[in-house]
């Protein structure tokens, strides 16, 4: 569950980079196929990807009355990794080759996937799953003030700053500053805050380490998958023991966070950013928040105090400002000839639980 950002990074475990305009076809050649449209309207998908974002704070917090947090994630990845691998044996794709890339991906999983997943779990041990996707809203205001300090070439305009002040404005009016945090689980609400942190640390890392790389954006987050599913295995046992029993609801619900909220969400993901591009793919990050409300508080009993709803609101609302762009004016007609800035293809940061 991350938050979405802007289109830079070229990094797995997030959406592919969008296709790339090609050349007309020269005389005498055979164009290539038309791509195959989706059986389901791009809508109908993007409000799929909303829902199942959304619910995955619903289902850690059942999976948690059942298992310990590491297990959850453990469960998560090894289901999400299962959809990953079916989908790259149907589409014969192959592995990375270089062990550098492999060591990136390691990293990767820590930071995008193992790290932030467990902090998630062990978060909403103690906060509701309300809190913890409002938490996980400002991983785009994270990104901004990043950026800044760690991609010099990424300068933020006055409107984006704006944007990041109103958006930990919003973070202070959830947490009721004013009344001194009163009432609030400190540790549990800093763990969502450092798991929603994760996501631009390492969108920030990829984006470093693996641009360029080859193989494709489906092999990569398989990969990546992989290797956090085999970090959790490593982990888990160190700090839990092997459950006595395996109720119902939280195991169902550990599967479904796995299988759909990070397995067939990251292939959802895919396709709306081929489809649409990621200017309108990464618009999910702001219905996210509330559909993680609304089921906590309709499925779960959890109550609401007027300022969470309201600083989720203006969390949104920076959140959007920072990921805002200036109107481009239209480039003057140049002679015909190469470009010498070939077109950026590289993915949006969406956010993801």
């Amino acid at each position: 569950m991350s938050a979405p950002c802007e289109p830079r990074a070229t990094a797995p475990a997030s959406a592919p980079p969008p296709p790339v305009p090609t050349a007309p076809s020269a005389p005498g050649t055979t164009p290539a196929p038309a791509a195959r449209r989706p059986a389901l309207d791009w809508r109908i998908r993007f409000a799929g990807l909303s829902l199942i974002w959304g619910f995955s704070f619903l289902l850690i917090k059942v999976g948690t009355e059942g298992y310990a947090p590491f297990q959850v994630t453990f469960g998560r990845l090894l289901a999400g990794t299962a959809v990953l691998v079916a989908a790259m044996a149907m589409r014969r794709e192959r592995l990375p080759r270089s062990a550098r890339t492999w060591g990136h991906l390691t990293v990767a999983a820590l930071l995008l996937n193992a790290l932030p997943f467990s902090l998630f779990s062990y978060a909403e041990l103690t906060i509701p799953s309300t809190l913890a996707g409002i938490c996980n809203a400002t991983s785009p205001l994270w990104g901004m003030a990043l950026s800044v300090v760690a991609l010099s070439e990424d300068r933020p305009t006055r409107r984006r700053v704006a944007g990041l002040g109103v958006g930990f404005l919003g973070v202070l009016t959830v947490l009721g500053a004013w009344q001194g945090f009163s009432g609030l689980d400190l540790p549990g609400t800093g763990m969502a805050l450092l798991a929603s942190l994760c996501y631009p640390v390492g969108w920030i890392y990829v984006r470093r380490t693996l641009a360029g790389t080859r193989s494709s954006t489906l092999a990569l987050t398989g990969s990546q998958l992989c290797l956090a599913t085999l970090q959790l295995a490593v982990v888990t046992p160190l700090f839990t023991t092997a459950p006595a029993s395996f109720p119902l609801l939280p195991t169902l619900s550990v599967i479904a966070l796995g299988a759909l909220g990070t397995g067939l969400a990251v292939l959802l993901q895919y396709g709306l950013v081929q489809e649409v591009g990621p200017t309108t793919a990464q618009m999910v990050t702001y219905f996210i928040p509330v559909i993680a409300t609304a089921a906590g508080v309709a499925l779960l009993g959890e109550r609401l105090s007027w300022n969470t709803p309201v600083g989720a609101l203006v969390v949104l609302a920076g959140a959007a400002l920072t990921q805002s762009r200036p109107l481009r004016t239209t480039a003057p007609a140049r002679a015909p000839g190469p470009d010498p800035s070939p077109p950026d293809a590289a993915p949006a940061r969406l956010s993801r639980s």
